[in-house]
């Protein structure tokens, strides 16, 4: 199907074919192994038969099921090895490709938001997608004056498609299980909901690149495409070629991994000071690798700006305060923190150690100079945390993620799952002292803050204000949060 589906028992259907077609697989696999196939082979199968139906599902309906698809991408790195492979392949085309609408559908939708003589407008335009996604796809074009820009044309009927989705998605979120095994998925699919109509609004989109591009038109590392064209359903703005950071991912050298990955820290830690919003949609699917105009090193290009959280204040201190108490084992005034900021609600009671103890290894990146980012140690990490035998199991679940720090958790944690999947070796205490308030003592901020370092560039913009939030806490210390 190529176009995007609107009915709602159409798109049920399809949704609960995902962990019925996985149980009917399992079966098949029974099967398999009582004929005589090793349970190695076997399961191997099964598994390559569940990502390529993953796909199919998850991008034929675009909407809601393709959101989910691509969230889901960046925590592949979480899974164990064996099962990882077949998921990862199928997951990382949900970041950058799905079935295109047809060109009739586009054309009808270009007339509708541009006029009839919206051609006039570009001096080219390409009908077949460069990229097609969640809830839009993009088109390559020329724009009047000559700039190359990108089309991105939303869906008819992409909102009725997200809520409808997400609402099916989290009825049977439980039963989804065996897609990434070890995560409570109902919480991701809930957030996403919670972003719809945001992610629908182009003009909202629009304005939170426009602040983007103009903070970072001078930025040696960081380029963002400016607007040029938008109304409801149709967004224009400047064409960047580059290496999608899928294909880093997958064939990149060390060193276009390395800079990718302290880009990408740099990029999240640095946007909410210098603009006061924070890109919240940070898969691969997003991003690309572009040579310095001088043909050395690489800069990060970031598109889609559909999702942020507003921050006006910049990243909330008590993040900053939280990780440097934490590094330096103040183990009760970090929980004393936890408690003031909602992290522990009132009626619960926990060992200020216990909690220390159960943070250590997650921050462990911010303690070093530096540090190598791998699916092993993603993995040692949720599986510390989802093993209900765990110590950290059981006190992770007591611990609470208020409302308000939903969307900075997931970001702080889908950027791990990319760093993890670039394998990429980041000087985080760099940017953590150049940007996160708080992380550095106060009277260090004055001299210090800023001052970081990359090996990779020289150029970097320091933050030079410590910035606070008071709304907000630091989501890196509930990873498994409710």
């Amino acid at each position: 199907m190529s176009d995007l589906p609107r009915k709602a028992v159409t798109r049920t259907a399809k949704l609960a074919a995902l962990p019925l077609g996985f149980a009917g697989r399992a079966t098949w696999g029974l099967g398999k192994r009582i004929g005589g196939k090793s349970a190695e082979i076997v399961a191997r199968e099964l598994q390559q038969r569940t990502a390529d139906q993953l796909f199919k599902v998850l991008g034929e309906l675009k909407g809601g099921a393709m959101k989910f698809g691509q969230a889901l991408s960046v925590f592949e790195s979480a899974l164990p090895e064996d099962i990882a492979g077949p998921y990862r392949a199928a997951l990382t085309k949900l970041q950058d490709a799905a079935p295109p609408m047809p060109t009739r559908t586009v054309h009808k939708v270009l007339t509708e938001q541009l006029g009839e003589d919206w051609r006039e407008l570009f001096s080219n335009f390409e009908d077949k997608p460069s990229a097609a996604a969640s809830i839009g796809q993009v088109h390559r074009a020329v724009w009047h004056d000559g700039r190359e820009v990108a089309v991105k044309v939303q869906y008819p009927g992409a909102g009725e498609a997200l809520l409808a989705d997400l609402t099916q998605l989290s009825r049977f979120a439980k039963l989804l299980g065996p897609l990434i095994p070890g995560m409570d998925l109902k919480p991701l699919i809930n957030e996403l909901r919670d972003r719809v109509s945001e992610e629908l609004d182009y003009s909202l989109e629009a304005q939170a690149q426009r602040e983007h591009a103009e903070e970072f038109a001078d930025d040696p590392d960081v380029l963002v495409p400016d607007v040029v064209h938008q109304s409801d359903q149709v967004l224009v703005t400047e064409w960047i070629d580059g290496i999608p950071l899928a294909e880093v991912i997958a064939d990149g050298t060390v060193e276009q991994r390395d800079r990718a990955g302290q880009l990408l820290a740099r990029f999240l830690f640095s946007g909410p000071v210098r603009t006061g919003l924070l890109h919240a949609d940070p898969h691969p699917g997003n991003f690309r690798l572009l040579p310095e105009e001088e043909g050395e090193g690489w800069r990060l290009g970031v598109m889609d700006f559909g999702t942020v959280d507003r921050l006006p204040g910049g990243l909330p201190e008590p993040i900053g305060d939280c990780l440097r108490m934490a590094l330096e084992g103040e183990a009760e005034t970090v929980y004393d923190l936890l408690c003031t900021e909602g992290f522990v609600k009132d009626e619960i009671d926990l060992d200020p150690d216990a909690v220390l103890e159960y943070l250590v290894p997650i921050i462990e990146p911010a303690d070093l100079e530096e540090f190598t980012f791998t699916r092993q140690w993603m993995r040692t990490q949720a599986a510390r945390i989802a093993d209900i035998r765990s110590p950290a199991h059981q006190l992770g679940k007591q611990l609470n993620l208020p409302p308000a720090y939903l969307l900075i958790h997931r970001v702080t944690l889908s950027t791990i799952g990319v760093l993890c999947q670039l394998n990429a070796t980041v000087r985080l205490r760099d940017e953590l002292e150049a940007w996160v308030p708080g992380f550095l003592p106060e009277e260090e901020d004055s001299e210090e803050a800023g001052g970081a370092e990359d090996t990779a560039s020289t150029d970097k913009t320091p933050c030079t204000q410590n910035m606070t939030n008071t709304g907000n806490a630091d989501t890196t210390a509930a990873p498994s949060g409710p």
